[in-house]
């Protein structure tokens, strides 16, 4: 296991360094052949050429493309110093450079807008998961029932309706209908909890409405393919209750691709749930991305893409990990 695991984190790190080379050269070396500056991109377009020509060698510009790449990365890992002939700036490690817009540290920037998305995803993952899977199941076992088919006409209008759609049905339903909620903007959990519980339960609902419905139909089209395996009559013909084949038997084989899904979407929610952010009014991850793309703020959207793929390559990681916890049959491979 300890060789597997030092392997998957080498691969880990392959992975990062391969995405922010391509990252770097679609942000950095793409605008300059194509006859873009990203001097005027960070001074905007009231200045003058020697203004230009001082943000050029204080940020690295004037250098080749290979010589920026490595100051940014010593930048991450070291902190790196700008240096303007009369001042020099130092950003410490982890360093992303500067917002092109408001100047600001690319890192203190996504580190203020990371509580929002991290709480917004990981909430949303507890509730998708938890009903999603219970539902799924309940469904495989109560197969062309009632039951079964309001299940499923509830997950296929968990997967048919847009964010933004259902976005604006729940506040109408449970805000103005109901009265059951109130509508606010996201409050700090350290400031005031209960008020950061009541900012985030309708996103929450919302965005795992979505999910939940997809995990539902993949949990009983599996579940339903593994009661049939030779192992689940087995365990029945050995006289075991039928809670415990379909929970000990059943319910761990049918989790594998199930935790497959969840490291994915929540590695990428992780990055920022654009949609649901936007639709809510709240700054996180992904806003902050819309909003550098709408800029052209590169230094802000390759942090953004760099902290993603972080997050998606560690979610990863952590499922081929869970693989041999869940499913006893991958530790004999």
């Amino acid at each position: 296991m300890l060789v597997y695991l030092i392997r998957r984190l080498f691969n880990v790190a392959a992975t990062l360094l391969v995405v922010s080379v391509v990252t770097f050269g679609i942000f950095f070396a793409v605008p300059k052949l194509t006859g873009s500056d990203p001097a005027l991109m960070y001074a905007g377009r009231e200045t003058n050429e020697t203004a230009l020509a001082g943000i050029r060698v204080k940020m690295g510009f004037d250098k080749p493309i290979s010589e920026q790449y490595l100051l940014f990365v010593k930048g991450i890992f070291a902190g790196r110093d700008y240096d303007g002939g009369t001042e020099i700036t130092h950003c410490a490690a982890p360093c992303f450079g500067y917002s092109f817009k408001t100047e600001a540290p690319v890192w203190e920037t996504m580190m203020d807008r990371i509580p929002v998305t991290l709480s917004l995803a990981l909430g949303a993952a507890v509730i998708w998961v938890i009903a999603g899977v219970a539902t799924g199941v309940v469904s495989a076992l109560k197969r062309r029932t009632a039951i079964d088919r309001t299940v499923m006409v509830g997950a296929l209008a968990g997967v048919s309706l847009p964010i933004f759609f259902t976005g604006m049905v729940a506040p109408a339903i449970f805000v103005y209908s109901l009265g059951w909620l109130d509508v606010s903007n996201y409050q700090p959990l350290t400031e005031d909890p209960l008020a950061w519980l009541n900012s985030m339960i309708l996103p929450w609902v919302t965005l795992a409405f979505l999910f939940a419905a997809t995990y539902a139909r993949i949990t009983r089209a599996t579940m339903l393919e593994v009661m049939g395996e030779d192992y689940i009559r087995t365990a029945r013909a050995k006289g075991l209750k039928e809670a415990v084949v379909i929970r000990k038997h059943a319910l761990r084989s049918t989790l594998t691709p199930v935790v497959t899904m969840f490291g994915l979407d929540l590695g990428g929610l992780l990055g920022g749930a654009v949609l649901t952010e936007t639709t809510f009014n709240f700054q996180g991850l992904g806003t902050a991305a819309v909003a550098a793309i709408s800029a052209g703020d590169l230094p802000v959207i390759m942090g953004v893409t760099l902290l993603a793929a972080l997050f998606v390559v560690l979610a990863n990681l952590i499922v081929d990990l869970l693989y041999a916890v869940i499913d006893p049959r991958v530790r004999l491979t």
